[in-house]
């Protein structure tokens, strides 16, 4: 019985066992949530020999109290606002968009990081799995989802090695289907179920998106 994945390496194999039966599609493309969630989706893209890119969300955070989340933006030009923090705690409307044009300059300068010249893939009518190296509260990947059905998929998948049953309960609405391979009832956090949990850096997802590249599965322009 599984315990602990050893890295993010292995909870991508582990997961593209719960996902063999996209293997070998033609129309599949592995999106994955940087930074933790790139080794994961790598691992899960070369299983399925599906094309690998990045999907980037950032976090809208309070002014002051930025590690508190009044909203988030997607990729796709999406934004989502709690307003529920932004009425409890008055931020005014200029607050917000100052947080926005700083955010969306961030993941233009992310895009370019860790894409190079590189489009991002094309998602329409193509089946998407949008993978992260586990969820707890799940609102990052909720705004992802969202922003890539705007996109016009075929079909979305959200696909993670570990969570909470409730929150991926919270997921099904957002997405044709929910892979959460592992759903502990005591559930911590993400990095608890792991025993090698340290940061990925810039430079590893560089380094995987273009290994990927490499092996003739992206990320490439699919049209």
């Amino acid at each position: 019985m599984l315990s602990r994945f050893h890295d993010r390496r292995h909870a991508g194999q582990f997961l593209a066992g719960r996902l063999d039966n996209y293997a070998g599609r033609d129309n599949l493309v592995v999106l994955a949530l940087p930074r933790g969630g790139v080794p994961v989706a790598y691992e899960v893209a070369q299983a399925l020999n599906a094309p690998l890119d990045v999907f980037l969300v950032r976090k809208l955070g309070v002014p002051g109290h930025e590690e508190l989340a009044m909203g988030a933006i997607a990729e796709g030009g999406l934004r989502v606002i709690n307003h529920q923090v932004i009425r409890g705690l008055n931020i005014t409307e200029a607050a917000i968009e100052e947080a926005t044009r700083r955010e969306r300059e961030e993941l233009a300068q992310r895009s370019q990081l860790y894409r190079g010249d590189r489009p991002p893939l094309v998602l329409r009518e193509k089946i998407a799995i949008i993978v992260d190296d586990g969820l707890a509260t799940g609102a990052s990947m909720r705004v992802a989802a969202r922003a890539v059905r705007r996109l016009e998929p075929a079909e979305l998948v959200v696909a993670v090695p570990v969570a909470p049953p409730e929150t991926c309960e919270n997921l099904r609405f957002e997405a044709d289907e929910i892979v959460c391979a592992v759903t502990p009832a005591l559930f911590s956090s993400v990095g608890s179920w792991y025993e090698d949990f340290t940061q990925t850096t810039d430079q590893e997802v560089r380094d995987l998106l273009q290994k990927s590249a490499l092996a003739g599965t992206g990320p490439i322009s699919q049209s």
